[in-house]
């Protein structure tokens, strides 16, 4: 009787495995041309409605052709994270795919490109599918495969191949067909099948597959195979670094760098790995998995890990097993769980990087987050030295919190910005099933985790179905959960306001900061050891409980740290008196992480440079940590070397985030700020600005738009000289109100900045509007364009001082990082920064005191080589108006940053050939290493 029913079992679960994964099918007969690497395809799809009703259309996930141009989705996508090597590539670096025919059941089908997806193809099917039936579509076209340099995968430049989302594939239909273009985040959603390859390649490449079986026919010839998968990645070497791994669990095929781990070590690292994945999860979808240097390289353990190896703080067994561990729990989730792969991606990264949290603590409950460094001189003192290797997850996340662009769990993939997306919102998920699992304080979290996983497996499943789970096996309500945690943006952030000591209990007072409703766990503390822990809920805006003292010197809120809080410098308080809440002042060298018990002070030598005070070394006093505070002070006193003299800058500032998702408006910042240099030889000026700042957003936080609203008063007093050729005005002292709105959307393909500015005084007043374009052409060619034009409203003045300039502004305002400000001859002349005018020649009477209209442009003829023109009128009060023009040639070797000007013709003449033509060119250099930074980062951000 046992064995009929044993018989019985396995009948019916390869009854169910036939019923899931059979229905679809992808057979590919392909050729590869090493040479024009172009792959051609005859495909058959056997295709069944498992829709639940009619369907007259099919649509075919084609992401080869998301490279066939410059305006497709991904193209879109480079471009809004500055990435210009796509634009910028010659035609032969991009793929594209050619149709020769498609036909269903013998038939040939009219098919069309989606408008705005192009590599989404619409098929018109001849007669209606109804439910449950089958129909069988038949393929020919060409793959013009593209450099791998955009996306890892295509041909490579010593001639290999890596093939991914390289042949057609159904779209998924979930109560609707779900249409999503290729948007290198690796998330092909379409539906399971069997996947049946026969690939012909010229006879030096080895095969390396992600499918089930592999036979070489011989010949170039290959048979792969797979069931239950989106598709077959396919990696052509020809010659192969990857090595196989053979566990009870799972076979892994890699050739992910071993440090200088042996292949016996790589081996027991890879199982002590496996062996933990089954146990915490379950059963692997396959008996074999591939994990390359692509997978880590798009998707890798980030932070210190990533340093160069001479100075990489951890062991080469942890970084091995942490690097193995990451890529294969990412490559077993994405083939287990059927999830939508952009809306619902999140629950995948909570598993992933729970289990990831998980295996440190297990493993290594004492790795801290710098590693071998925490126990170097010099590093252990500081506050990230301290910090747990676990401590980065909650940690990275409120790096993008603090500055507000933090992005809910459930919003799309596709749709959260590049640090979001890698980084910030997959630790936000792990560290809040982190949070239910201190909140439940037992294993719930961790038996629910294997369940799910062990349920889902290999079905489609989605959030209902995690959520119900979930919810099941919670002892208590945790709608906030999902509600708050996972669909808003909401902070968390709870002080402790007051505390009241009765006879054997404390009266304790918890302020919620912001209108999130979570549950905060407060902790009572004698000599530095925990003696109580409680769960405080339903605070709303304040709440107040009681709790047995039991000697308790200290409450403290989230001691643990285990719930990501937005702010923990209010967590806690003494009940040793007033004066034991004060926090110590602490100074420390460089930037740290922060210390909710100190008021840090960070100091770090700066120096800069002007002609009048020379090399000025100075020490820099802020409080910035890792973490943007909304209070910062930064200070700068300096000394001149050549001026002999203190001078320095120095700033207070306080932001106000506006957290509102409906809200354009996401912060307000109040700023006081003053500076202290010479601007003369032996001449020095004060300059003191009180500003407000009002920041508005895109609601799509990818886009790079912005818009500000600068409010200021600009404060200036100067030393006044008696050389003529230095004096300004009769009053060297002045203030000025300024305001000022500036529209900002510096994409890198279509770059548009422009700002409207008022200024009064009481001696003038004038307007004006600067207007910045910059576009790349198909051709790879790029136009810059600018225009300016200002007015004088009225002038009381009796100089140029404060006139609009044709090519160097006298920068009364002191905005501009000018080396030699006063300079009319000498190298510091020769200075140029765009603004007002924007001429590159020096022309005579440069000055307008009424109105002046310029325009500006560029245009690339190889490379960084621009030509450039500028055109414009210029009226002074009592004079004609007077037209004026320069032109030549702009090296543009970074735009903004350094850049050359030369020029050839204008109103001087033909400058290219008069005497001194090395003092007519004219240069833009930023020396600032933080403006520079922000070419690096703008990408992430």
């Amino acid at each position: 009787m046992k064995t009929i029913r044993t018989h019985f079992e396995l009948y019916l679960l390869l009854f169910l495995s036939f019923s899931a994964f059979g229905q679809h099918k992808n057979d590919v007969t392909a050729t590869l041309n090493a040479e024009s690497n172009i792959l051609t395809l005859a495909q058959k799809i056997t295709y069944t409605n498992e829709t639940g009703t009619t369907l007259t259309e099919i649509y075919l996930n084609d992401w080869s052709h998301a490279f066939s141009g410059k305006d497709t989705p991904l193209a879109k996508r480079f471009a809004e994270e500055y990435h210009r090597n796509f634009h910028l590539a010659r035609e032969k670096k991009r793929g594209n795919t050619t149709v020769d025919q498609i036909s269903a059941n013998g038939a040939t089908l009219d098919w069309e490109r989606l408008e705005k997806q192009v590599d989404i193809i619409k098929l018109t099917l001849n007669k209606p599918l109804q439910a449950n039936e089958t129909v069988t579509l038949d393929l020919i076209y060409q793959v013009k495969l593209p450099y791998d340099e955009f996306t890892r995968y295509g041909f490579k430049k010593n001639g290999d191949f890596s093939l991914r989302y390289w042949y057609m594939t159904p779209a998924a239909y979930r109560n609707g067909w779900i249409l999503y273009s290729n948007k290198n985040l690796d998330d092909l959603y379409t539906e399971q099948a069997e996947h049946n390859i026969t690939l012909t390649v010229p006879s030096k490449f080895k095969v390396v597959s992600s499918a089930d079986t592999a036979v070489d026919n011989g010949n170039g010839t290959f048979q792969l195979s797979a069931k239950a998968v989106k598709d077959i990645t396919i990696l052509l070497r020809q010659n192969s670094d990857f090595k196989t791994f053979q566990t009870d669990k799972v076979n892994i095929t890699t050739n992910l760098d071993p440090y200088q781990l042996n292949e016996k070590q790589q081996a027991i690292a890879i199982d002590k790995v496996v062996q933990f994945i089954h146990e915490k999860l379950g059963d692997f979808p396959r008996k074999n998995m591939m994990i390359s240097r692509i997978d880590n390289k798009k998707n890798p353990v980030y932070g210190l890990g990533q340093l160069p190896s001479f100075i990489r703080p951890f062991t080469d067994d942890f970084q091995y097993e942490i690097k193995i561990l990451k890529a294969i729990l990412t490559k077993n989730l994405e083939e287990s769980m059927w999830m939508d792969t952009r809306t619902e991606k999140w629950i995948s990264d909570a598993l992933e990087t729970y289990m990831l949290m998980v295996y440190a603590e297990t493993f290594y409950p004492n790795m801290m987050l710098a590693g071998g460094l925490s126990k170097v001189w010099g590093v252990r003192s500081y506050e990230f030295a301290k910090l747990n290797f676990n401590d980065q997850y909650p940690f990275l996340y409120m790096l993008m919190a603090r500055k507000n662009i933090d992005q809910p769990l459930n919003t799309s993939k596709d749709s959260l910005t590049k640090f979001n997306n890698n980084i910030a919102n997959k630790y936000k998920a792990g560290v809040g099933l982190k949070y239910l699992k201190s909140y439940f304080d037992d294993t719930i979290i961790d038996d629910f985790v294997k369940e799910f996983y062990a349920t889902n497996r290999l079905k489609i499943s989605s959030r209902k179905d995690f959520e119900d789970l979930l919810k099941s096996k919670a002892p208590k309500n945790i709608d906030w959960y999902f509600d708050t945690y996972v669909d808003t943006r909401k902070r968390i952030d709870y002080k402790i306001k007051k505390v009241k000591k009765l006879d054997d209990s404390l009266q304790v007072t918890i302020k919620n900061k912001y209108d999130g409703d979570f549950p905060i766990s407060l902790f009572g503390i004698k000599n530095d050891t925990v003696v109580s822990k409680h769960w405080v809920t339903d605070i709303g805006k304040k709440k107040t409980v009681s709790i047995p003292s039991d000697g308790i010197d200290r409450l403290v809120l989230n001691y643990d740290k285990i719930i990501p809080e937005f702010n923990q410098r209010d967590n806690w308080k003494s009940l040793n008196g007033f004066f034991a809440n004060n926090k110590k002042l602490r100074f420390t060298f460089f930037k740290d992480a922060e210390n909710p018990h100190y008021n840090q002070i960070f100091f770090v030598p700066v120096a800069r440079f002007n002609l009048y005070d020379g090399f000025t070394p100075g020490m820099r006093l802020y409080n910035k940590v890792f973490l943007t505070k909304r209070f910062l002070y930064d200070l700068k006193p300096s000394y001149g070397l050549r001026s002999k003299q203190l001078v320095g800058s120095g700033s207070v500032s306080y932001r106000h985030d506006i957290e509102k998702t409906n809200s354009d408006l996401y912060f307000i910042r109040y700023t006081v700020g003053g500076n202290y240099f010479n601007y003369a030889e032996d001449l020095t000026y004060t300059r003191f600005v009180p500003k407000i700042t009002f920041g508005f957003r895109d609601p799509d936080f990818r886009s790079n738009q912005k818009e500000f609203i600068d409010l200021r008063y600009v404060i200036v007093q100067r030393e006044q000289s008696a050389d003529p050729d230095i004096a300004v005005d009769n009053d060297p002292n002045y203030s000025v109100f300024n305001a000022r709105y500036v529209y900002s959307n510096p994409d890198p393909i279509r770059h548009m900045v422009w700002f409207t500015d008022f200024q009064i005084t009481k001696r003038f007043s004038k307007i004006s509007f600067n207007l910045d374009y910059r576009k790349l052409f198909q051709d790879n060619r790029q136009l810059n364009v600018r225009f300016f034009f200002g007015k004088f409203l009225f002038n009381d003045t009796n100089s140029d001082f404060f006139s609009f300039a044709l090519d160097r502004p006298t920068d009364y305002l002191f905005d501009y990082n000018y080396y030699g400000r006063s300079e009319d001859t000498g190298l510091f002349s020769q200075q140029i920064i765009v603004a007002e005018g924007g001429f590159k020649s020096k022309l005579p009477n440069p000055f307008s005191n009424d109105w002046i209209g310029t325009a500006n442009a560029s245009y690339s003829l190889w490379k960084w080589i621009e030509a450039y023109g500028d055109i414009g009128f210029i009226k002074d009060n009592g004079s004609n108006t007077r037209f004026v023009y320069d032109s030549g040639i702009r090296l543009n070797l970074v735009p903004d940053f350094f850049e050359l000007y030369f020029p050839v013709y204008s109103n001087n003449g033909w400058e290219i050939a008069q005497p001194g033509f090395d003092q007519r060119i004219r240069f833009i250099v930023t020396l600032s290493p933080k403006t520079l930074l922000k070419l690096f980062t703008r990408k992430w951000f």
